[in-house]
């Protein structure tokens, strides 16, 4: 069963049909030997039996069946077929989907231990292999079976030690399948993280390909890409190298059987005790009784292979999503934080921090690199929990309120702005699924980039690469102000929003800032220090600790790490660069 909840990447109730529909086929498929056994009854009794004559008429009717049966065949097929690869592509589908669903649903923190490469990996290679072992593989296996037993159960009253000398070498054919099936995986799983390793460096490589031109990493100097897919080559090459011999052995154990069922008709027709037309009924069913058992022998590996992809799948799938109440929020917008503690891994971000983020106030979080601020905004809008204490929304516990249902009041405007392959309008709607295009142009006015997307060639219809790439900086920022400006969130998280722009477009957004914070509760994040001078209040964080809180007049008095960083900034304002 867990292998079957593995290979269905965690949905066998998908499998019922394939596997029915298949069993029903070769079930049908069991009626030619019949007639045909019937077939050579008639044709040698007339030797055999003496004053017995041949009876064309019969042998004709036979025929007559035999191509009846193969219609049958054919139209039993069609249901396995159809049920079989809907259902495999049906659940490639859903699983898909319903994957992508989860990852969005899960903390930050496991998708950022995953290498991008492993999980697009297993969105579309993995579950690839489990459809092929929905489609192909698993009904064969099941079919496989259905002729060998039918037959030896019909062989065993036809003559019980023919049909044991015809399946004397299949138990030992399956023995050396199963004693060898923890090989089969430990060279499976080695084979699979080849395979991740080389995806996870071609991505890698794709994205880092701006990088290697720059510092002429080209050719032999970037040889990471190269070892692992030499890696690959040879995982590849030890998977069928060892385990191929394997399952040919198996098959040739298997075929043993046909000798065997010939040298024991032998001797029991010299002996008297068994006929010629026992013997002839024997050698038909025998030479074509082990084909199917052969393809399950050869498939069982590539089965359990495949098993292993949809095990990956079914162990991300059981990764705890975030969940929790999905009542009315509260109407107050105070954010507190209480005893927080929180790190990523074994490093430790935050440490006991306490504060209390006002509604309708402006507070900056401001301190060295490293020190946590951008963690304190993950906080707020539930991308992870503490590890200890808890932040609370308006006297309630962050993490008894669903993560979705809090986003929806939560606007946030990161400094690295990331704009879907869509156009400029829907980009902006992504605030609020289902504005008027009134609306979006409304908010765009106020983000002040209506008149850079009026210039455009198609306006609000314009496409825009992927991530914005067709796009700068300044106009990627504004679009994303837009979108928080549509989306009216009561609470605005603002990450480093004027960072890294020049200060032609930091006055353009610094002015759709102002916009976008009118009569909210904003947590802005600022290197800038000029940029939050009129806070309501500004929290300095060092090293996860919470070392100075105040207004700028105040922190600048107290003459701690605050006035240290405003001196710094002021005497480096004046900096050239010169030969």
């Amino acid at each position: 069963m867990k292998v079957l909840h593995n290979i269905t990447a965690g949905k066998p109730r998908q499998l019922l049909k394939p596997v029915l529909f298949s069993l029903l086929g070769n079930l049908v498929a069991v009626f030619p030997f019949a007639l045909v056994i019937e077939a050579v009854r008639l044709i040698f009794e007339p030797y055999i039996t003496p004053g017995a004559v041949l009876q064309i008429e019969r042998l004709w009717w036979l025929c007559a069946g035999l191509a009846g049966t193969a219609l049958l065949i054919f139209l039993s097929e069609i249901p396995a077929y159809r049920a079989a690869y809907r259902g495999a592509y049906n659940v490639a589908a859903e699983g898909r989907a319903g994957l992508a669903e989860h990852l969005r649903k899960l903390p930050l923190g496991v998708l950022y231990r995953r290498d991008p490469g492993d999980l697009a990996n297993m969105m579309m290679g993995d579950y690839t292999l489990v459809e092929t072992g929905i489609s192909h593989l698993l009904p064969q296996l099941a079919g496989a079976f259905v002729l060998p037993v039918f037959a030896l159960a019909g062989m065993l009253l036809l003559d019980w030690r023919m049909a044991l000398s015809m399946f004397a070498a299949l138990p030992v054919a399956l023995l050396l399948i199963l004693l060898t099936s923890r090989l089969q995986r430990r060279l499976g799983s080695s084979h699979m993280r080849a395979k991740l390793n080389a995806a996870n460096r071609l991505q890698e490589y794709l994205n880092g390909i701006r990088v290697m031109k720059a510092y002429n990493l080209t050719g032999e100097r970037f040889a990471r890409l190269d070892t692992a897919f030499r890696r690959l080559m040879k995982e590849s090459i030890r998977l069928e190298g060892i385990f191929g011999p394997v399952v040919l052995t198996a098959v040739g154990l298997l075929r043993a059987g046909l000798p065997l069922l010939v040298y024991a008709g032998v001797q029991l027709l010299l002996g008297g005790s068994l006929g010629v037309l026992q013997f002839a009924v024997f050698l038909i069913v025998g030479t074509r009784i082990y084909d199917p058992l052969t393809s399950a022998l050869t498939n069982y590996a590539e089965f359990r292979y495949n098993e292993q992809a949809g095990e990956r799948i079914v162990k991300l799938l059981q990764e705890p999503v975030m969940t929790g109440d999905t009542g009315p929020l509260p109407s107050d917008s105070t954010v507190t934080f209480e005893n927080v503690s929180f790190g990523y891994g074994e490093t430790k971000v935050l440490n006991n921090l306490s504060f209390v983020l006002p509604q309708g106030a402006l507070t900056a979080i401001v301190g060295p690199s490293g020190s946590g601020k951008s963690t304190v905004l993950r906080l707020i809008s539930r991308f992870y929990d503490p590890d200890e204490g808890a932040v609370y929304l308006g006297g309630r516990k962050l993490s008894g309120i669903d993560p979705e249902h809090l986003l929806k009041a939560v606007s946030v405007v990161f400094q690295d702005v990331y704009l879907f392959q869509d156009t400029i309008a829907n980009n902006i709607a992504f605030g609020r699924p289902g504005a008027t295009r009134e609306d979006i142009i409304r908010a765009a006015t106020k983000a002040r980039c209506h008149d850079f997307i009026s210039k455009l060639p198609q306006g609000y219809e314009t496409p825009v690469g992927e991530g914005g790439s067709t796009l700068s900086g300044g106009e990627k920022q504004r679009l994303s102000i837009a979108r928080a400006i549509l989306k009216d969130a009561p609470i605005v998280l603002l990450d480093e929003a004027t960072a890294s722009l020049d200060p032609q477009n930091e006055a353009e957004i610094q002015k759709a800032v102002n916009s976008l914070i009118l009569g909210r509760t904003v947590i802005v994040i600022a290197h800038r220090l000029k940029t939050i001078r009129g806070a309501d209040n500004i929290i300095v964080l060092e090293q996860g600790v919470m070392v100075q809180q105040g207004r700028h007049e105040e922190l600048l008095a107290a003459d701690g790490l605050y006035a240290r960083l405003w001196r710094l900034q002021q005497d480096t304002a004046g900096f050239r660069i010169s030969s």
